[in-house]
């Protein structure tokens, strides 16, 4: 029998002989709060022939509307009404076989933060920080392994848990706001109680736990109130399609169709095309939204009401619980659509001002797209997802970099895919990003060349969207050039005792690497103050001469980018771009902090790109 959390949910069994069978071993939600837009609240309670009994609750404000059964016997799915003026407080659940009370569950009702509905979320002002936990920083070596948990802590395995917990990010929260972040996001941090491979959080077991490798619930929650402190917002990785088979569902399911091919593994095609195809097979389609990543990842059935309705709380409950500035929802169109729409709505519902970032993780524009909220999809499908993650123009960028000039090739085919922003609803709220951990490392994609790299940091910087830069990006972790997760995902230097480089004093970094980092850090900090990136309008040029320029403008700032191509040292010609430049006479380089002559060309070393402000 899982452990229940103390403080949250406190069990207490009655002394009758017959009501050991009664004993109650999950109540999810474990409390929720008063004043939510939606009242209702539908709680799942776990327990040995639990259906045989009869719930009664008895507290001002707060109504059982009704309850309801499912395949298995030893579940309860018992309906909520809260009213706006209930009391906040611990109340009992009674559970009654005919007159007799056989067990209770004490329950928590909460009083909301202040203006918890109208908290902000991210936006295209805001630089996110993605970091892996398991492999950031160990800021308490004694909970790398622990009893109860399938797997133990092994540094040397790439595939393995390494260490990296809550702690270890609270002790570097200056770092990432020092270098001009304002939101963390972390992958997921929920229990994986998997044999292998859990180090990276995606084979959730307990959706409402915090893995103890990583730390507790009240630590989770001290983590997001240190950050909020340090002017950092916490985006939670939340994954809505699939669970861990160690989940503790496995053993006990609450209805035969809880998850898809509940019978045995069925993998997915992988094919994204089958949801807006509209000659492929249903079959298909089916396979691509039901089947299962791996063996280790069972299909969520989102098309039952009670597994839908579950996944919402849950979601709503992290929100609320650990004052969340936003969502980013893992392999957002496998998924059932409906569903999908339905969740992002009602989590929109109740906090407008908050930023939900799906992933597809398509090339194309228009695959993409397709999720955006405000898009007029051909079959009428209306999403929810206020932003998506711009994979078209990260898995471009490596052929835009490294392949030579010519009409077809380099930098037209970044100016082609910008050009196709038409397609979303608000090319402001795409994600924009170099790397990050399902990605090779750029700086190894680019063969190591400095230069290059530097365009696709400040490109990210500049151009329209949201930019996410991946943790050790701006101290030049390394990859195999293959997508080797373990290794891509690397240990953050100087997150452990005794790492000879490390990346939050600056000891033992290479002149690059510290030169990288300065960098980010001026960007991001400059980017904060800069209206026109932030907030401002795009306009670019066809690329020519191994140039690709644009600018970031609104009333009160212009800025030019210019991404540069050439292998000589060479000069830019403002000639065609005097229309924008409105007759300026000078600027400055943000990347270097000089001034820049703008009533002649601009001379660049090969390879150097500028972010020019005037």
């Amino acid at each position: 029998m899982k452990r229940l959390r103390a403080g949250l949910l406190a069990v207490a069994v009655g002394t009758l002989a017959s009501a050991a069978p009664y004993q109650i071993q999950h109540l999810e939600p474990m409390s929720w709060w008063i004043g939510m837009k939606h009242p209702e609240l539908q709680l799942m309670v776990h327990g040995e022939r639990i259906a045989e009994l009869v719930p009664e609750i008895h507290h001002p404000g707060v109504r059982l509307s009704s309850v309801q059964g499912s395949d298995s016997p030893n579940y309860l799915f018992i309906n909520l009404l809260i009213a706006a003026d209930a009391t906040p407080g611990s109340f009992d659940i009674r559970f009654k076989r005919g007159d007799q009370v056989v067990t209770t569950a004490a329950y928590q009702l909460e009083a909301r933060r202040k203006d918890s509905a109208l908290r902000r979320g991210f936006d295209a002002s805001d630089a996110i920080y993605l970091l892996v936990p398991d492999r950031f920083a160990n800021g308490d070596p004694a909970n790398d392994s622990q009893t109860g948990l399938a797997e133990k802590a092994g540094r040397s395995n790439q595939n393995g848990r390494h260490g990296g917990d809550l702690r270890g990010m609270r002790e570097h929260l200056d770092y990432m706001a020092e270098l001009g972040f304002t939101m963390i996001w972390p992958t997921p941090l929920m229990e994986n109680n998997q044999e292998l491979y859990s180090y990276h959080g995606y084979s959730i077991t307990d959706l409402y736990q915090i893995d103890a490798r990583f730390g507790t619930n009240q630590e989770y929650r001290e983590f997001v109130r240190a950050a909020n402190k340090h002017q950092l917002g916490v985006i939670q990785d939340v994954v809505l399609n699939h669970i861990g088979t160690g989940h503790w569902w496995m053993k006990d399911p609450p209805a035969a169709d809880w998850l898809n091919y509940a019978k045995g593994f069925v993998q997915t095609n992988n094919q994204h095309t089958t949801v807006q195809d509209i000659h492929a097979a249903p079959e298909e389609r089916q396979r691509f939204l039901d089947g299962w990543f791996v063996e280790t990842m069972p299909d969520l059935n989102q098309r039952n009401p009670l597994v839908a309705r579950y996944l919402i709380q849950n979601t709503i409950w992290w929100i609320e619980y650990a004052n969340l500035a936003g969502i980013r929802e893992d392999t957002y169109s496998y998924s059932d659509p409906q569903f999908l729409a339905r969740w992002s709505n009602t989590v929109m519902e109740e906090y407008p001002r908050l930023n939900i970032v799906g992933e597809e993780m398509n090339d194309n524009p228009y695959m993409v797209a397709y999720w955006q909220k405000g898009v007029e999809n051909r079959d009428g499908y209306k999403s929810g997802l206020p932003t998506v993650m711009d994979f078209p123009t990260t898995d471009l960028m490596l052929s835009v970099l490294n392949d030579a000039e010519s009409d077809t090739t380099g930098l037209i085919r970044l100016y082609e895919t910008i050009a196709a922003d038409f397609l979303y609803a608000d090319p402001m709220r795409l994600m924009v990003f170099p790397d990050n951990h399902d990605r090779p490392r750029l700086y190894s994609l680019l063969h190591e060349n400095l230069e290059l790299f530097k365009s696709a940091i400040l490109f990210t910087a500049t151009t329209r969207g949201i930019p996410q830069y991946f943790y050790g990006t701006e101290v030049l972790i390394k990859s195999p050039i293959q997508r080797t997760d373990g290794l891509l995902r690397a240990d953050m230097p100087g997150g452990w005792a005794g790492d000879r480089i490390n990346a939050f004093t600056g000891a033992g970094l290479s002149p690059e690497q510290a030169e990288i980092q300065a960098l980010m850090k001026r960007l991001l900090n400059w980017r904060k103050t800069s209206s026109a990136v932030t907030s401002g309008k795009l306009l670019h040029y066809i690329p020519n001469k191994g140039f690709y320029v644009y600018f970031r403008y609104d009333e009160k700032q212009t800025v030019m980018v210019v991404i540069n191509k050439n292998r000589d040292d060479t000069s830019l010609d403002l000639a065609r771009f005097g229309k924008i430049l409105k007759g300026a006479k000078r600027g400055r380089n943000v990347c270097t902090n000089e001034p820049v002559d703008l009533s002649a060309p601009i001379r660049l070393k090969a390879l150097e790109s500028a972010v020019i402000e005037f």
